[in-house]
């Protein structure tokens, strides 16, 4: 058994670990290589978070579903490189709108140069990555844009909040899936596609990708309040500092409506006041650690995992299957 790529997933298959291995350094060099500018400055800010690392999970997934084709065919890795380039560049943007310090352990683009630089950094790794996807065909081209118009879609929802009458908890889990689902769903589209696999197992990793994607996120949700590690790649806390509103915080919303408690609304007053106060800060989080709706979003997410890995079913069991039933497992457990 062999741990692959920095997410941590085991394979037990060789043959399978040296494609995905091989797949996967071969990404690194195309995603140097597409942030190369003939200005120095610009390959500097355009490599600074490709160079901070990652867990590089949407190449990952291409690479997965590239083996129920043919795995080896010439438009999977830059396939891979395109999805990565746009996760990327959605980073420098989300960084900006976010006003955050840190990314990966490292200051962010907009931190170190400034909000100007961030945008146009992460516009010009939009064009890298149209570039490369020109050279997929029509059919790529399009599949990538209607992945980024949801993608967009999902950001403007989140900016603009609920409408009223719409439950809060089902508008950021469409938020979401349209902000991370409809990435890694096509990850998932883009390595079975190119690899020539049939149409039917291409819908199926689609829809795996999509489940998984939001999985994935709702991880991070509970990362950011249960970890004291630096696991999702931020500060402990900061969705919280930030004042986004996560699936716990919903849930603790929700909760403090329907029964009316004392106690959470008490803790619902803390998170609508200054979270910039470190003591404030502090008090909300070990709340939130020992509160019902922390246990809630692990559920949900454990829910959306499962449901990825139900829709493997159809495909023929082997390696490649028990990798991506594996990667459920990986995201379960971030969330553990």
């Amino acid at each position: 058994m062999t741990v692959v790529g920095p997410f941590g997933l085991s394979v037990r298959d060789q043959t399978l670990e040296a494609d995905i291995q091989a797949g996967l350094v071969a990404v690194e060099e195309g995603l140097l290589g597409a942030t190369k500018s003939d200005v120095p400055f610009i390959t500097e800010a355009a490599q600074h978070l490709v160079r901070a690392g990652g867990k590089r999970f949407r190449p990952l997934l291409v690479m997965l579903a590239a083996q129920f084709g043919d795995p080896h065919a010439p438009g999977i890795v830059p396939s891979a490189v395109v999805v990565e380039l746009t996760h990327l560049a959605t980073l420098y943007h989300d960084d900006v709108m976010d006003e955050a310090a840190v990314r990966r352990g490292v200051p962010s683009a907009n931190a170190r140069w400034g909000n100007s630089v961030a945008v146009l950094t992460g516009d010009f790794l939009f064009a890298r990555a149209s570039h490369i996807l020109a050279d997929l065909g029509p059919e790529a081209v399009r599949v990538q844009a209607e992945a980024f118009e949801r993608l967009v879609t999902g950001q403007i929802l989140e900016t603009a909040g609920p409408r009223d009458g719409r439950d809060p908890i089902e508008h950021y889990l469409d938020v979401i899936a349209g902000k991370t689902g409809s990435l890694i769903a096509v990850s998932g589209r883009f390595g079975a596609m190119m690899s020539g696999a049939d149409e039917s197992v291409t819908n199926i990793l689609t829809q795996y990708g999509e489940r998984l994607g939001v999985a994935f996120q709702l991880a991070d949700d509970v990362l950011d309040i249960a970890s004291d590690s630096h696991e999702s790649g931020k500060t402990p806390g900061t969705d919280l500092r930030e004042g986004i509103p996560t699936l716990p915080v919903l849930r603790l919303r929700a909760r403090a409506e329907a029964t009316g408690s004392a106690e959470d609304r008490e803790l619902c007053a803390l998170l609508d006041g200054d979270l910039s106060d470190d003591g404030r800060h502090a008090e909300v989080l070990r709340r939130l650690r020992e509160h019902p709706a922390l246990e809630q979003a692990r559920q949900d997410t454990i829910r959306y995992a499962e449901e990825a890995r139900a829709m493997l079913w159809p495909l023929p069991a082997g390696p490649a299957r028990a990798a991506l039933e594996g990667l459920c497992d990986a995201v379960v457990h971030r969330a553990g």
